[in-house]
């Protein structure tokens, strides 16, 4: 008889949002646009073939905007929670959202080709360049992290150094590829 009279339970509330992310989060993202970067860079560069640098530039920018929604939101399904369709739609998009380090990461190469473009810089010039910048942003982009998230100057360098090795990586494959 109690379960007749009783009132029925509350609907669970749906779980908070999580945070934005930070420190080591957004060295991922900042690794990964700038090797996405340097990998594009290196491989739009075809000798012999026209040089297109503001094309270059926009495939640039929409494969890092491509690659930032897939990865937002495959790390969505991946933990994917219960809730409203709301909750989820909102959850989804703090996803997508806490991608901008990958793009911004790409920044620096696209604006390099687009004044590559503007001032008639030649192909092997950019690629060598820009290869160069990334390999240090990389360095950068490990170090800053590092330092940020609590690790000593020391091995905060040398977690620099780790990244920049992915760029002198890309550096050496384009020299034995092309």
């Amino acid at each position: 008889m109690s379960d007749l009279t009783s009132p029925a339970p509350a609907p669970a509330s749906p779980p908070p949002l999580p945070r934005a992310r930070r420190g080591a989060d957004w060295m991922f993202g900042g690794v990964y646009g700038t090797v996405l970067a340097s990998g594009l860079l290196a491989a739009l560069d075809q000798k012999g073939g026209p040089y297109t640098p503001y094309y270059d530039a926009a495939w640039v920018l929409v494969t890092a905007a491509t690659a930032a929604l897939a990865h937002g939101y495959s790390h969505h399904m991946a933990t994917h929670p219960d809730g409203s369709a709301g909750h989820r739609w909102r959850l989804l998009g703090r996803a997508v959202r806490n991608e901008w380090p990958m793009i911004a990461a790409t920044l620096p190469t696209v604006l390099l080709l687009v004044l590559a473009g503007l001032i008639g810089w030649d192909s092997y010039g950019v690629t060598a360049v820009g290869l160069g910048v990334n390999t240090a942003l990389l360095f950068g982009w490990g170090a800053v992290v590092a330092l940020r998230v609590g690790y000593r100057p020391a091995p905060a360098l040398l977690i620099g150094a780790a990244d920049a090795t992915i760029g002198l990586v890309i550096i050496v494959a384009n020299a034995l590829i092309k």
